[in-house]
């Protein structure tokens, strides 16, 4: 049986106003939802990349990935880059990557 586009809408409406009076119930729900899906991960993580609500290192970093192949990624893939950070969580992802990337690099040198 196909459910309504306003059919869907209820449910999100619904979230959104759940959101206000419960917030943590509803950041487990799409953190185990984000967790477990891996196209929407990628799809929410390139989406606030763009619109610059997080950094490469924070998008990185919530993908699994280390921020020089996601840049390689949305490079191949067309995504413009915006680079450098954009606040100080931002500024600390990215010495945060550097850090794990050296570290990584020197045991196997």
């Amino acid at each position: 049986m196909a459910v309504s586009l306003s059919s869907k809408n209820w449910q999100l409406r619904q979230l959104v106003k759940l959101e206000q009076s419960q917030p943590a119930m509803i950041q487990r729900a799409l953190g185990r939802l984000i967790e477990e899906d891996e196209a929407l991960r990628w799809s929410i993580v390139v989406s606030a990349y763009l619109d610059e609500e997080i950094s490469l290192a924070r998008a990185a970093s919530i993908l699994g990935l280390h921020p020089l192949e996601l840049r390689e990624m949305f490079v191949n893939k067309g995504i413009p880059l915006h680079l450098g950070p954009q606040d100080a969580a931002d500024a600390q992802a990215e010495i945060d990557a550097i850090r794990a990337w050296k570290r990584t690099t020197h045991k196997d040198g």
